[in-house]
């Protein structure tokens, strides 16, 4: 396989891992020990550094160069899994929120630097089987710090659960400070021999980057989606919780066999995408099948029957399709972002990290 694509599906699989943890463990764990639905969504504010990290996106490309960046966030990755790893979310929920606080930190700054490689290393006819290899490491670094590790969760508990996300991050930093292709593609700050001594202006950088044509369409379509996305995805589980399902099924049915549907429509989406270099008419499409699909999980919700095996069946479907189809529209959506980037010039992808800066909506 070839050498940049090995390095970006390694780096964006230690990317997904804080995601997953975030997303697929944390908020199911959290309702499993009593917490409420009032709680487990003011976490959703620990992504907030994923939204202001165009603030620290220039710093990130004009010091140093994105091999040091990758180490130093991954290393900030480790040290913040070793203090949550004695602490338990019950008990302490203050610190290990601000724990998952940094790591989200640590987790937008490797998004940056991982970007910035991404841009520099694929070429226009790479862009669709580079944003599936993305999408794929993305959602296994999800699963395997959602899904898998919340199935194991009454085996592992909490503490050794931050040990082995540590022990991967010391892994992938081993390999990110010997990678052949980052020393001799990325090894000085920058290679477009732009000025890089401008002061960091945020709102100028916004202004370059929603002239770049197509940025502003493309950042509101996925802010939209995602909101919406996110409330489906997140909510829907919490809900088969509170009626009969237990963690370990969850874990099992929406943290890992849903991704895997979602891996396969992403790899599907990547597919279309190297034949299709505007997909639009694919994108709406697939975006009424998905409002469609939702309506249909929604009507389920009202007539949902916990002694009723039927009813399980049907929303293990639900969550099946939801991702299937979720994993199709991320990465066409990703791919029309890192076009997004490539229109703009050599200055605005280094100082705003142009696609990195699209990327916030994402998360949401």
């Amino acid at each position: 396989m070839n050498s940049k694509y090995v390095l970006l599906g390694c780096l964006y699989f230690v990317q997904g891992m804080p995601y997953g943890l975030q997303s697929g463990l944390l908020p199911i764990y959290l309702r499993s020990v009593g917490l409420s639905f009032t709680k487990i969504s003011l976490a959703k504010m620990l992504y907030l550094p994923w939204v202001l990290k165009m603030l620290w996106a220039p710093l990130v490309d004009q010091c140093h160069t994105k091999q040091t960046w990758l180490v130093l966030s991954m290393c900030g990755l480790v040290l913040a899994c070793l203090a949550c790893a004695p602490m338990s979310p019950e008990t302490n929920f203050l610190p290990v929120a601000v724990m998952l606080l940094l790591m989200n930190f640590f987790a937008s700054v490797q998004d940056i630097a991982v970007d910035g490689v991404a841009v520099r290393l694929l070429g226009q006819d790479e862009i669709g089987y580079g944003n599936t290899i993305q999408v794929v490491a993305y959602k296994l670094g999800s699963v395997l710090a959602g899904g898998g590790l919340l199935t194991l969760m009454h085996l592992l508990g909490w503490g050794v659960l931050f040990l082995l996300l540590a022990i991967i991050y010391l892994l992938a930093i081993l390999y990110v400070w010997s990678a052949p292709i980052l020393q001799l593609t990325l090894g000085r700050p920058s290679q477009d021999g732009q000025p890089r001594a401008r002061a960091f202006n945020p709102w100028r950088i916004l202004q370059e980057l929603f002239h770049v044509p197509g940025t502003l369409w493309t950042a509101g379509f996925v802010l939209l989606y995602k909101l919406g996305e996110q409330g489906a995805t997140t909510m829907f589980p919490l809900f088969l919780l509170d009626h009969g399902f237990s963690t370990q099924q969850l874990g099992f049915w929406n943290g890992v066999v849903a991704m895997v549907f979602s891996i396969t429509g992403s790899s599907l989406g990547g597919q279309l995408m190297s034949k299709q270099r505007w997909p639009l008419s694919l994108l709406k499409a697939l975006l009424l099948l998905r409002f469609c699909s939702l309506n249909l999980q929604t009507f389920l919700v009202f007539i949902y029957d916990d002694g009723v095996s039927l009813f399980k069946g049907a929303a293990i479907l639900s969550i099946c399709v939801q991702h299937f189809i979720g994993g199709l529209i991320t990465t066409l959506a990703f791919s029309t972002m890192m076009q997004c980037t490539q229109r703009a010039d050599g200055s605005i992808q280094a100082r705003a990290g142009a696609k990195s800066s699209l990327a916030p909506s994402e998360m949401f």
